[in-house]
C-alpha cells in the first residue's frame, strides 16, 4: 500500500512540476514574441528600418541568450544546483525587463532592453530540459518535451491577441508593462511551488555512493557532440528554428502591410489560427514519436519529416492568396505540419546525451537554434525586404516569404538523415 501510494504520490508530482513548467514556458514566449506583433507600431513610432527591426526581435534577444546558454547550463547540471530556484530567477529577470521596454525613448535602449529579456530566457529552458528528463521514463519522453514545447505556441498565441488588442487600444509602451509585470508574480508561485527532485534526494545521494565527479564544460561539449546524430539532429533543428522565426516576425508584417490589417486583428485571427494549429502540431509531434518510436526509433523523425515536406506547398498558396481570411486558413496546415519537429527534436537531443551532460545538450540545440534561428532569421528576412523592397514595394515581404516557404525542404531532409543512426545511437546515456 505505502508503495501504490508512494508511485501515485510521485505521479501527482511529476504531472505538477510539468504544468508549472509550462506556465512559465507560456510567460517566456508571451514576452518574447509579443515584440512581434508590436513591431510595425513600434517602427512608425522610433521610424526603424526593416533591417532594425530584425535586429530588435531577433538578433539583440538571440546573442546574450545564446552567450549565457552554455555556462548556465553546466551550472544547471551540477548535482548542487537547485534548478526549480534558476527558472524562477530567470522569469524574474526577463519579466521585468519586457515591462522596461515600454520606457524604452529610442532604437538603443529597445534594444539593450531586449537584450535583457535575452539574458533572463537564457536561465529557463536548459535547466528545464534537464529536469524534466529526470522525473520521465525514456520512453514517455518526448510527449513530456512536447507538453513543455506547449509554451511556445499557447504563448505564442497570448502574446498575438494579448499584444495586438492592447497595441489598438492603448499603445506598444503600455502593452509591454502589462504584458511583463504578471510574469514578475508568476515568479513568486515558482519559488514557493517548484521544487527540484534533485535536492530532495542529496541526502540520500550523500549517503550513498559518491556522486560523479563533474566534467569540465569542454569534456561535457565533446560528450554530446560526439554523436553524429546529434551533429545532424542539430543542423535540422537549427535550420527549421531560422525558417519558423523568420516567419512568425514577417508573416505578421505581412498581413498588416499586404492585407492591411491592424495589429489587434492580425493578433487576434493570425494568433487563433496559427496558435491552435501550432499546439495541435507540437502535442501530435511528441505523441507520434512516443507511440511509432517505440516499435522503430528511426520514426521518431517520421513526423517532422514529411510534415515539413506537406507544408511546402500549402505555404505557398497561403503566401500567394489576395483575401487574408483565405490565406489565414490556408497556412494552419502548414503552421500544424512545421509544428511537429520540438518534441521529437529534443527528446532525441536527451536520448543522445550522457545523463551528466543532459542540460548541456539541450543548451547546445538552444544555442544554434536561438543563434541561427531568432537571432539570424527576421535579420536576415528583413534585410531580404529590404533589398527587394525597390523592385516590389510593399511587395517584398510577399516574395520573402515565397522563399522562406521553399526551404522548409532543407530541415526535412536533415531530420530524414539523422532518423537513419538513430537505431545506433539513441538512448545510449540512459
Amino acid at each position: 500500500m505505502a508503495t501504490m501510494q508512494g508511485t501515485a504520490l510521485a505521479g501527482r508530482s511529476v504531472r505538477a512540476t510539468l504544468w508549472i513548467l509550462l506556465f512559465v514556458y507560456i510567460f517566456n514566449f508571451i514576452d518574447r514574441q509579443i515584440v512581434n506583433i508590436l513591431a510595425e507600431s513600434i517602427a512608425r513610432d522610433l521610424k526603424l528600418s526593416d533591417t532594425q527591426i530584425g535586429l530588435m526581435t531577433g538578433l539583440a534577444f538571440a546573442l546574450f541568450y545564446t552567450a549565457l546558454g552554455l555556462p548556465i547550463a553546466r551550472y544547471a547540471d551540477r548535482p548542487a544546483t537547485n534548478r526549480a530556484k534558476m527558472i524562477g530567477v530567470a522569469l524574474t529577470i526577463w519579466s521585468a525587463m519586457t515591462a522596461l521596454c515600454g520606457m524604452a525613448q529610442n532604437f538603443v535602449q529597445l534594444l539593450l532592453l531586449r537584450i535583457g529579456v535575452g539574458v533572463g530566457e537564457a536561465g529557463c529552458s536548459p535547466p528545464a530540459h534537464s529536469l524534466i528528463s529526470d522525473i520521465v521514463p525514456p520512453e514517455k519522453r518526448s510527449s513530456a518535451l512536447a507538453f513543455y514545447a506547449l509554451g511556445i505556441p499557447i504563448g505564442t498565441l497570448l502574446g498575438m491577441m494579448i499584444g495586438g488588442l492592447l497595441a489598438d487600444q492603448v499603445g506598444w509602451r503600455h502593452a509591454f508593462v502589462i504584458v511583463g509585470l504578471p510574469g514578475v508574480a508568476m515568479a513568486l508561485l515558482v519559488f514557493r511551488l517548484l521544487r527540484d527532485p534533485r535536492q530532495a534526494s542529496s541526502g540520500a545521494a550523500t549517503a550513498g555512493a559518491a556522486p560523479h565527479p563533474e566534467l569540465p564544460l569542454w569534456a561535457a561539449l565533446r560528450a554530446v557532440m560526439g554523436s553524429r546524430a546529434y551533429i545532424l539532429l542539430l543542423v535540422a533543428g537549427s535550420s527549421a528554428a531560422f525558417l519558423s522565426y523568420g516567419k512568425a516576425t514577417w508573416t505578421t508584417i505581412f498581413f498588416q502591410r499586404t492585407h492591411a490589417m491592424s495589429p489587434g486583428e492580425v493578433g487576434f485571427w493570425y494568433g487563433i489560427i496559427g496558435g491552435v494549429a501550432g499546439i495541435g502540431g507540437t502535442w501530435l509531434g511528441g505523441y507520434l514519436a512516443d507511440r511509432f518510436g517505440s516499435a522503430n526509433r528511426r520514426h521518431v523523425m517520421t513526423a517532422p519529416v514529411v510534415g515539413m515536406i506537406v507544408a511546402v506547398p500549402l505555404a505557398l498558396l497561403a503566401y500567394q492568396a489576395t483575401d487574408w481570411p483565405v490565406a489565414l486558413t490556408l497556412l494552419a496546415i502548414p503552421t500544424l505540419c512545421n509544428s511537429l519537429y520540438y518534441g521529437p527534436t529534443y527528446s532525441t537531443a536527451q536520448g543522445l546525451a550522457p545523463l551528466r551532460v543532459r542540460a548541456i545538450a539541450a543548451a547546445v540545440m538552444l544555442f544554434f537554434q536561438n543563434l541561427i534561428g531568432l537571432g539570424l532569421g527576421p535579420l536576415f528576412f528583413g534585410m531580404l525586404s529590404d533589398w527587394l523592397h525597390p523592385a516590389h514595394g510593399g511587395n517584398s515581404v510577399r516574395y520573402v516569404l515565397y522563399g522562406a516557404a521553399f526551404l522548409g525542404l532543407v530541415p526535412a531532409f536533415f531530420f530524414w538523415r539523422c532518423s537513419l543512426r538513430l537505431d545506433a545511437e539513441l538512448d545510449r546515456g540512459g
